[in-house]
């Protein structure tokens, strides 16, 4: 009996930590609102840590924003393990055409902890880049969350 209480206790400060976050980013993406734009890749971090950093699988998402580069949508395309995500260019083009969105900044997490992106999340980036200038959607920045550190790529040069 102790054990079930056990894990019904960790359940719930599992899905308590879980609420907290996501209020954490709903009031950062208003924030992000009211400023009315992206201007910093600290600032799309301060709000994608708070919506990704402390899951224990990956997910790769999207920001979309309009040509003044204010926020549209923000959505979690693809979900994957603890080490890996697959991603498909055709999905971020489709929800990208969707949204209307002119510029996206790219994000996922590494629940590893360490912020460096991979060679595979160079390869991924610059495929999206590509695929996504056919359509005049703008790639502005990929960014790999990972706990209270991030990278961006397009601070190193790389987008």
């Amino acid at each position: 009996m102790k054990r079930t209480t056990d894990t019904r206790a960790q359940y719930q400060l599992a899905m308590d930590e879980e609420g907290i976050l996501l209020a954490a980013a709903n009031i950062l993406e208003r924030r992000l609102l009211r400023e009315g734009n992206l201007v910093s890749p600290n600032a799309a971090a301060a709000y994608l840590q708070a919506r990704c950093a402390a899951l224990s699988h990956e997910v790769f998402g999207v920001v979309f924003l309009d040509t003044q580069h204010r926020i549209i949508a923000t959505e979690h395309l693809f979900t994957g393990t603890v080490d890996g995500c697959e991603v498909h260019p055709r999905i971020v083009a489709q929800r990208a055409l969707h949204h209307n969105a002119a510029a996206l900044v790219l994000f996922h997490n590494h629940p590893s902890g360490n912020p460096e992106p991979s060679a595979a999340d160079r390869t991924i980036t610059r495929r999206l880049k590509e695929a996504l200038g056919l359509l005049d959607i703008r790639v502005l920045d990929h960014l790999v969350v990972a706990g209270l550190s991030h990278t961006s790529m397009a601070a190193r040069g790389w987008v």
